[in-house]
């Protein structure tokens, strides 16, 4: 280990801008990337199933408010609800002086809860595309089966509405890894972040962003590699059969 950290500061020894300690920089903006959008990713995930199903339901009442809540946050920017939790959270009476105080004071989970609601906004509307999409006869036929709603929406509709997404939920992934660049607004030291602290201090734009831009690349290549895996295993059903 002594060894590849010797070899690494000679590489970097007469490089004025990729230097160890800018490294760090670049790897712990890396880290603090991947832990915001991942969390964002599956606690979204986790909260548009539920969501899809009420977007899904003939009752008004249950589903126009899971519409509402799609319809603002895929009509607004995700940097003013950015803005608006990081900053606004401040506003409310008592706040500071609560138990939420130390987790709201820092910026990262103000970032992950607007990452968060923005994601399943998307995510539950993709979903409930999938699911009207159900073809009638599996449903007809697990109806004949006796199965009730809810054992259906279990074992037909729900496992078959998410083979049907996975394409456009692969862009939703990409779309926040690439969103998440906005992170660096609220103070947090993300890849961008890193990227425009290296920039203050060498006043060369080029060399940080273009690095940091290879780094994004390369994540979305790693995803896109990631969701073709799963589209060839789940979808191989829908592949043309060759004679």
């Amino acid at each position: 280990m002594l060894d590849i950290s010797a070899w690494f500061n000679d590489l970097l020894s007469g490089n004025l801008i990729f230097t160890p300690t800018t490294m760090g920089y670049y790897w712990t903006g890396l880290v603090t990337t991947t832990q915001l959008v991942f969390l964002s990713l599956v606690i979204g995930l986790v909260l548009a199933v539920p969501l899809a199903i009420m977007r899904s339901s003939r009752r008004k009442w249950i589903s126009l408010p899971v519409y509402a809540y799609t319809y603002v946050f895929r009509g607004t920017p995700l940097l003013i609800q950015l803005y608006i939790i990081y900053y606004g959270v401040v506003f409310f009476d008592g706040i500071q002086e609560s138990f939420l105080w130390p987790i709201f004071r820092e910026a990262f989970y103000p970032a992950l809860i607007a990452f968060t609601l923005n994601t399943a906004a998307y995510t539950t509307e993709i979903f409930r595309g999938a699911i009207k999409a159900t073809s009638k006869g599996e449903i007809e036929a697990a109806r004949a089966y006796g199965m009730s709603q809810s054992l259906m929406m279990r074992r037909i509709i729900i496992p078959s509405a998410f083979r049907r997404a996975l394409p456009a939920y692969g862009n939703e992934v990409i779309f926040m890894l690439h969103a998440s660049a906005i992170a660096s607004v609220v103070t947090l030291m993300d890849l961008t972040g890193a990227a425009r602290y290296v920039y203050s201090r060498f006043y060369t734009p080029f060399e940080p962003f273009l690095f940091v831009a290879a780094i994004y690349l390369c994540l979305t290549f790693a995803i896109l590699f990631f969701f073709r895996f799963l589209e060839k295993k789940l979808l191989a059903h829908l592949k043309p059969q060759t004679p």
